[in-house]
């Protein structure tokens, strides 16, 4: 335990704020082959800089010549207490149709970034994936790995609470462009590379456990 905790203390200046997501992947696609892993709610965050940066290999590929990416949210086929409208005293009461939307909004997502995905694949000069997947629970965890050498980690304000009309129900809604960012480097340090190294194992089994969402299955059948 001493030394699974060592590997994981984090080097100075190591936080960032959510907002600051995207000058890192920025950096990512400096490279060859481009790796990135995403764990969050809806994927939001991160989608938008992916979306621009892959615009961009359109006119000039530069030296990138392979993408990867990985997005993974919650199953909101399943009930949730997170999201989810607050009861009379507080309690979680799971909501379908919240639940539902959040589904749509992850499915625009994932079209979005597999269009752009498609088109890169015709032009042949580089290949990409991109694909979503589900994994249960609620979003409480932000983790993002950037080529396998690069790891960011936030938590959720699972909490935090939204009114969507002003004479309607408030819903327990966590706000990601707010989860700070604890950000370990294989670049820095052994302990930090053995941290990092952890999180790559961790993430590569979640998703290989992680389901195919429903608008996916559908597309296949």
């Amino acid at each position: 335990m001493k030394d699974l905790a060592a590997s994981l203390r984090l080097p100075e200046r190591s936080q960032v704020g959510s907002r600051e997501l995207g000058r890192f992947v920025d950096e990512a696609f400096r490279a060859r082959t481009v790796e990135i892993t995403f764990l969050g709610y809806t994927g939001e965050t991160i989608v938008g800089p992916l979306y621009r940066r892959l615009e961009d290999l359109l006119d000039d590929p530069g030296p990138t010549r392979r993408v990867c990416i990985r997005v993974l949210v919650p199953d909101f086929g399943q009930p949730m207490t997170v999201p989810s409208r607050v009861g009379p005293n507080g309690e979680p009461l799971d909501d379908s149709e919240l639940r539902r939307s959040q589904e749509r909004r992850c499915q625009g997502f994932d079209e979005a970034l597999s269009v752009l995905a498609e088109r890169l694949n015709r032009l042949g000069r580089v290949t990409v994936e991109s694909e979503f997947r589900l994994y249960p629970g609620i979003p409480r965890d932000k983790i993002c790995v950037l080529n396998r050498e690069l790891v960011l980690h936030g938590l959720y304000d699972v909490l935090a609470r939204l009114i969507l009309r002003s004479s309607g129900p408030e819903y327990y809604d966590p706000k990601g462009h707010r989860a700070d960012l604890n950000v370990w480097s294989a670049k820095d340090t052994d302990t930090t590379r053995a941290a990092v190294a952890t999180w790559n194992q961790h993430m590569d089994g979640l998703w290989s456990l992680a389901t195919v969402p429903p608008w996916r299955r559908a597309t296949t059948t």
